[in-house]
């Protein structure tokens, strides 16, 4: 095993670390929701077209995502504080599905103006979805981890023996 993987593997055992791996995890549990809703509900023509499936897809997804995010990765438990948690959750979360709109719009012009199969359209809408949410990841991580993180418990002082040196 390499050192940078053993280092990463020992990161990854920090509080820290296991904080961004379930980051991570959520995060690909949450695209998978996404793709997924936006592939059948494109793909299928129940909503066929390219901007309502994004966005229908992508509010969707948003519910797990504050779930996992919020208990999960940043271990918060009881009433979700509203302007703490919820609104910058949600102010974020809508960001980035107004950017995912931007793809969907280009998305939508490319579909149009090309006489791919609807396997190929699909294809093009939901990579563009996953493309323009890939841009947000980074900048997700560093809102929300400061947005839900928990205070660190002070470290207790080890008790001193009689007659330490030290004192």
């Amino acid at each position: 095993m390499s050192d940078l993987l053993r280092a990463l593997v020992a990161w990854s055992q920090t509080p820290r670390g296991k904080k961004m791996v379930r980051y991570v995890l959520g995060s690909v549990i949450t695209t998978a929701v996404s793709f997924t809703s936006i592939a059948i509900l494109f793909g299928f023509r129940i909503i066929p077209g390219v901007m309502w499936s994004t966005l229908t897809g992508n509010l969707i997804a948003t519910i797990p995502a504050y779930w996992l995010n919020r208990n999960w990765t940043w271990g918060k438990r009881g009433r979700s504080h509203f302007f703490k948690e919820m609104v910058p959750f949600w102010a974020m979360s809508f960001a980035s599905i107004t950017f995912s709109q931007v793809g969907a719009f280009w998305a939508r012009y490319e579909v149009h103006h090309h006489a791919w199969s609807r396997l190929a359209d699909t294809g093009l809408v939901t990579g563009t979805n996953l493309l323009c949410f890939g841009i947000f990841f980074v900048l997700k991580i560093l809102v929300f981890n400061r947005i839900f993180q928990v205070p660190e418990a002070a470290p207790v002082d080890e008790p001193v023996a009689v007659g330490d040196p030290t004192l």
